[in-house]
């Protein structure tokens, strides 16, 4: 600090003053198209690989069949002894849409409680794309030409660009991919096909977290410690919106801190079917591994099992054939 004194303070680095991080927008702009493939392929999938979902609680199974294991927690759970009453499910409950407030300002003030049905919420890893570079009509946000000028611990001004030419075209943007609409997804016809759409699947899972993973080390990521509420931005926001466990005493307030990937892209565990075929049997549940949902799909359609997910699918392990033999294990 005494060192520091007297000489001219260090201008801030992107994205701290207002400016993007160029090397990021590549990034941001590959995370959002396969975001959008990832979530068109899964509309694929299902259509050949069974997921079924519980309809009192939020647990799903990749298979033709839900498994025995007791752990439902929905209502009316303890009449049924906690057993699962399964159904169909939608993508939206393998990929979970984890939803941010978009904000037009990334240094801007914060969101009070006032407004939070006025500002728009959307997908929390189409914000951090946004504000990492990726230009979306529909959800417009400033972007400045030249860093702010600090006047203050927490001010700012904006810089004049009247005197800067035109801007130039993005030499970073890049071809955005849709959603595909329901009568326009169509199940892959041949074992092959499935695979082969399995493999691309897996791929684009892969390319969004390793992406986000880069993007969050440049742009802050915020998550409430109490309640799974995320923020892209430095700061989280105001509105007391936490429903958490003893949320009343912090007047709905939410306890902000450094999000990780999880956060933001949550992997949704479910169980490993082996590769027998076998129905899974709730006397032999210690044996059975896992995996995340998506991964599991991409697996059952064909796709090689990643080095990365092995250890939690307890390849390694044998499966008992009976309940005495899994006795005898030591």
């Amino acid at each position: 600090m005494k060192a520091a004194q007297g000489k001219p303070k260090r201008p801030l680095p992107p994205p701290k003053n207002g400016m993007l991080v160029r090397r990021l927008i590549p990034v941001a702009y590959k995370v959002y198209n396969a975001r959008i493939l990832l979530i068109n392929n899964l509309r694929k999938l299902m259509k050949v690989v069974p997921v079924k979902g519980c309809k009192y609680c939020s647990e799903i199974h990749v298979g033709s069949v839900g498994h025995p294991f007791r752990t439902c927690r929905g209502m009316m759970s303890d009449q049924r002894r906690g057993e699962h009453d399964w159904g169909s499910t939608l993508v939206e409950a393998v990929f979970l849409p984890v939803e941010a407030y978009h904000i037009e300002d990334r240094l801007g003030k914060h969101i009070p409680h006032e407004q939070r049905f006025a500002v728009p919420r959307i997908p929390a890893l189409v914000e951090l794309c946004i504000q990492a570079g990726v230009d979306l009509p529909e959800y417009p946000t400033k972007r400045r030409r030249k860093p702010i000028i600090k006047i203050g611990k927490n001010e700012f001004v904006d810089a004049d660009e009247d005197d800067l030419p035109e801007p130039e075209p993005d030499k970073f943007k890049q071809t955005l991919l849709d959603e595909l609409h329901f009568d326009e997804i169509i199940a892959p016809s041949t074992p092959e096909e499935t695979a082969a759409l399995a493999e691309e699947t897996l791929e684009a899972w892969e390319t969004v977290r390793d992406g986000a993973l880069k993007l969050m080390k440049g742009y802050a990521v915020r998550v409430c410690g109490y309640c799974p509420e995320v923020h892209v931005g430095p700061t989280g926001h105001k509105a007391r919106n936490c429903g958490a466990f003893k949320h009343q005493q912090r007047n709905g307030q939410h306890g902000w801190q450094a999000a990780v990937l999880d956060d933001l892209i949550p992997p949704r565990y479910v169980w490993h079917m082996p590769e027998s075929g076998e129905e899974l049997q709730r006397e032999l549940k210690t044996f059975y591994g896992q995996a995340p949902a998506v991964v599991e799909i991409c697996i059952q359609g064909g796709a090689n099992v990643p080095e990365k997910y092995k250890g939690t699918m307890r390849l390694d392990i044998g499966i008992p054939s009976s309940l005495k033999e899994a006795e005898m294990v030591i």
